[in-house]
């Protein structure tokens, strides 16, 4: 039986003070460059969808609506294709990467992951995921790292 750490309370980037959510968010985001580069992720999202059909000129409203089936169930075939590889490479292909994303989202050091039980990453994951601020804070860097920061 594996032995954990007993946690009552423990931070998370929700229940943290600001100056360590600032410390721990870049080590966050070092580790995710790399986590997003050896899973693929990216990568994985860009695959176009083959096998998509255009309607021919002056085609039927019936014509029209089969086209538009038939690239909605590739699209979703592709989009489940998608997902699986994600999570294949995500579980399977880098789990101890994913785990220490985990950990440090937890305030835990990757070395000490093992240390806690599945429940107690589960848990602070979806709490965090489910705070509007911390996925707002996220996601607004997330578009700033779209912009063009060139200045050209």
């Amino acid at each position: 039986m594996a032995e954990f750490t007993v946690v009552k309370e423990h931070k998370n980037l929700v229940t943290c003070k600001p100056t360590e959510f600032l410390r721990q968010t870049n080590r966050i985001r070092k580790a995710a460059e790399k986590w997003l580069d050896d899973t693929q992720i990216m990568s994985i999202r860009k695959r176009k969808v083959e096998g998509l059909k255009t309607a021919p000129a002056g085609a039927s409203a019936e014509e029209r609506a089969e086209v538009i089936k038939h690239n909605a169930e590739m699209l979703a075939i592709q989009q489940r294709k998608n997902l699986m590889d994600i999570l294949e490479n995500v579980l399977e292909k880098c789990p101890d990467e994913t785990l220490e994303l985990l950990a440090l989202m937890c305030f835990v050091e990757p070395e000490e992951v093992d240390n806690y039980p599945v429940a107690f990453y589960l848990r602070n994951f979806s709490e965090i995921i489910s705070d509007k601020d911390v996925l707002g804070f996220f996601t607004s860097f997330i578009q700033l790292g779209q912009m063009d920061t060139s200045g050209q």
